[in-house]
């Protein structure tokens, strides 16, 4: 019987390549709902070829133009965060590939949470923002999480397959997250202040979108990713290492008590991870070269530099925190990458803005889903009150 899968966010680049590793294996998956926000002649494209039930678009605009493209087709075309959470809930469903960008994502994925769907996460934000409340919704909904960022799942991987959220019982001492270093690894420090958009989006070794090329250059990604494994893996802070690789092709380590150390080797291409976790517990072919290391030659590991990467420690204090600080600082920085790509503010005021906005809100707490709406709000207004000043 085929896996019947709704891909949120399929025209961003987690959702293309989905597709891609969807389509080499017809036998095994078919595909219920797609989703997109602005690519709407690419929506229509993918709705033809994969024939959905529906297709969700963000408003009503939206969704009339992409159902004028699927004129006389079967795929009923829905809008709205609503709609979202309706299709995730369709009984058919088995599987969600969870890759809508941002805090948008959040309620669809937590919809599918609560109804015990096989979520495949790729939406950082989920946990960043929400940690504790979507694992509580994992946990009362018997919902299967499986990690798609390629750290998260290398680690996941590289874990007993029997693990059950406790590191020492199984013997861990630590998690090492590697990161390239993106592409301002070896640029002088002096020179930061001058960096461009088209200079941040130029990632040397992972093709993705322009928000997250820029998390990578300043390492917010990683940091992004340090409080996703907090949650995913009930690891301490003092339990996650980020190390720097620039090949990516050690993509996280797993070290343990007797010294073993162990580790995912893959090229740099997310159909790797896609692929695991959607035929999770067994494998398929994904489309990725085979990896020859004789020909990938030396694997180098160094320390991230914080002067170079604040990010990067501005995440870490946000998690020992143990407070709202990771939604507030994920909300600040949303709206400080929009600002830079929009060349409103310089590269160097991204940091700056999210220490603000950390600092204004420190030790705001929240009991409720609402409450940390409420916190990423006013986060976000003061993170642009900050950008306006600039």
């Amino acid at each position: 019987m085929r896996q019947a899968l709704i891909i949120l966010g399929a025209t961003g680049t987690i959702g293309v390549n989905t597709l891609d590793v969807v389509a080499r294996h017809p036998e095994r998956f078919r595909v219920v709902a797609l989703t997109g926000f602005n690519q709407i002649d690419k929506l229509a494209e993918q709705c033809r070829r994969f024939q959905p039930r529906y297709a969700v678009v963000p408003d009503a605009q939206r969704a009339q133009a992409l159902q004028q493209l699927l004129s006389g087709g079967q795929t009923e075309v829905l809008h709205g965060e609503a709609a979202l959470e309706q299709v995730v809930a369709l009984p058919e469903v088995d599987s969600v590939m969870a890759a809508i960008v941002g805090a948008a994502g959040l309620r669809p994925a937590l919809a599918a949470a609560r109804a015990g769907k096989r979520i495949l996460l790729a939406n950082k934000e989920t946990l960043v923002m929400a940690g504790r409340f979507f694992m509580q919704a994992v946990r009362e909904g018997g919902a299967i999480l499986l990690p798609i960022d390629s750290e998260h799942n290398a680690v996941f991987q590289s874990l007993p397959a029997n693990y059950d959220g406790d590191l020492a019982r199984h013997g861990v001492r630590r998690i090492l997250l590697t990161a390239s270093g993106g592409p301002f690894r070896t640029r002088p420090v002096e020179t930061l202040a001058a960096v461009t958009p088209e200079e941040a989006v130029a990632h040397p070794n992972w093709v993705m979108g322009k928000k997250i090329s820029v998390d990578s250059a300043t390492m917010m990604n990683k940091g992004l990713e340090v409080i996703e494994a907090h949650w995913l893996f009930n690891a301490r802070p003092e339990q996650i290492e980020v190390v720097i690789h620039p090949q990516s092709i050690v993509h996280s380590m797993v070290e343990y008590l007797d010294g073993s150390v162990l580790a995912q080797l893959s090229h740099p291409d997310m159909r790797t991870p896609i692929a695991h976790a959607l035929a999770y517990p067994e494998r398929i072919e994904a489309g990725v070269p085979w990896l020859d290391l004789a020909k990938t030659g030396s694997l180098t590991f160094e320390s991230p530099d914080t002067r170079r990467f604040p990010c990067l420690k501005l995440a870490f204090d946000a998690l020992q925190a143990d407070t709202t600080a990771p939604t507030v600082l994920n909300a600040a920085n949303e709206e400080a990458v929009a600002a830079f790509l929009d060349r409103r503010i310089p590269y160097l005021a991204i940091p700056a803005t999210l220490d603000h906005a950390l600092q204004r809100l420190a030790g705001a707490r929240a009991d409720s889903l609402d409450d940390l709406v409420a916190i990423d709000q006013e986060a976000r207004a003061i993170a642009r009150d900050f950008i306006a000043k600039q």
